[in-house]
């Protein structure tokens, strides 16, 4: 995310969002204002990533309905709810689904401002992280049918004359396969190919299928 950090605040108590606007815009934050989970939701085309103060009862469609509609959109902008109506389970159903923190109005300003920081931090985070992956996704696209098939023999510790057994080709071939893949994949060693293929999942063990006894 690029300039300030947005802090998107919906509550449909105008007073509340307008103390809460003014003490985010004092600490640097891009801040923008919804008395409407639906109004929100009719803006979010336009909107950048950011971290969401949402109100847990708003006339018709609520904080934790705006989460779910957001799940389902793909959104995973980080959320704090802000509620003067917290209980046990409404809490429990939140942080369940994903929200960064639960906090109860009135709210001191130096523990929302903490938990925007953390919610953000954690956020841009993942964010980083999924973009080193998307990264590595894409070199791996970029083998051929047959460099994945001995990309996926050689990380899990098969030799050359093995994979050549297996894929019915020469000892040769299967060596200049795997020279094309270290180039293509930017890495200098085994061990890190290993790692790739372990970070993009393909050395993750695929389910056995169910044996049904014979009757």
């Amino acid at each position: 995310m690029t300039g300030a950090p947005v802090v998107y605040i919906v509550d449909d108590d105008a007073s509340f969002r307008g103390a809460i606007s003014r003490v985010l815009k004092a600490s640097g934050y891009a801040v923008v204002e919804f008395d409407s989970a639906a109004d929100f939701l009719q803006n979010i085309p336009d909107a950048k990533p950011g971290c969401l103060l949402l109100d847990v009862q708003m006339p018709a469609f609520g904080g934790l309905e705006l989460q779910q509609e957001l799940a389902k959109l793909s959104h995973h902008w980080p959320i704090i709810f802000i509620t003067g109506h917290g209980d046990i389970p409404t809490t429990v159903r939140a942080i369940k689904a994903g929200a960064e923190d639960f906090l109860s109005k009135p709210i001191l300003r130096q523990t929302l401002l903490e938990a925007i920081d953390r919610a953000l931090s954690r956020f841009a985070a993942i964010q980083q992280s999924q973009g080193r992956l998307d990264a590595l996704n894409a070199l791996i696209a970029k083998l051929t049918s047959r460099e994945s098939e001995v990309f996926a023999l050689m990380v899990r510790g098969k030799m050359n004359k093995q994979i050549a057994h297996l894929l019915g080709t020469s000892e040769r071939t299967i060596k200049y396969h795997r020279q094309m893949i270290m180039q293509k994949l930017q890495v200098g060693s085994f061990a890190e190919a290993v790692s790739v293929a372990e970070r993009t999942g393909i050395l993750t063990p695929q389910p056995s299928p169910d044996i049904k006894s014979a009757s």
